[in-house]
């Protein structure tokens, strides 16, 4: 692991919400996941089989992780082992998400979400004008 100390003299965050974390200090491996249906309907019509996440494709899908197969060389010094930072100020912090002050290994965040909307049907100009007994 990194052999660095991060320092934060202040932290202020409003909210934290839905699956998020405020993480102080080194950790070895995150994972955070979230995963969400949002339906916006125009009228309240409630069926009785909502939620049912496994019915849509986007939730069981593998998520493809291209390798880097580009070469590339780099070298490192760290001088002083101190990561100083005088003030974090967040509104707010959600679906998955992370703060996190400190050493990092691993990594790997996932948010899947599903929007849907359903609206009334609109008439067709055409099929409006003959309703009214216009045509």
């Amino acid at each position: 692991m990194l052999q660095r100390t991060s320092c934060v003299d202040n932290i202020n965050i409003k909210i934290v919400s839905f699956a998020s974390t405020v993480q102080l200090g080194d950790s070895c491996i995150i994972n955070g996941l979230s995963t969400a249906l949002a339906v916006q309907r125009e009228i309240e019509v409630f069926y009785g089989n909502e939620g049912n996440l496994s019915s849509y494709r986007i939730f069981s899908e593998p998520i493809p992780f291209l390798p880097i197969t580009e070469p590339f060389t780099y070298s490192r010094q760290n001088p002083n082992p101190l990561i100083k930072v005088n003030k974090i100020d967040i509104i707010g912090i959600s679906s998955s998400s992370l703060l996190h002050v400190g050493n990092s290994r691993n990594v790997s965040m996932e948010t899947r979400i599903k929007h849907i909307r359903q609206l009334q049907p609109t008439p067709r100009n055409n099929e409006g004008a003959e309703e009214q007994g216009q045509k």
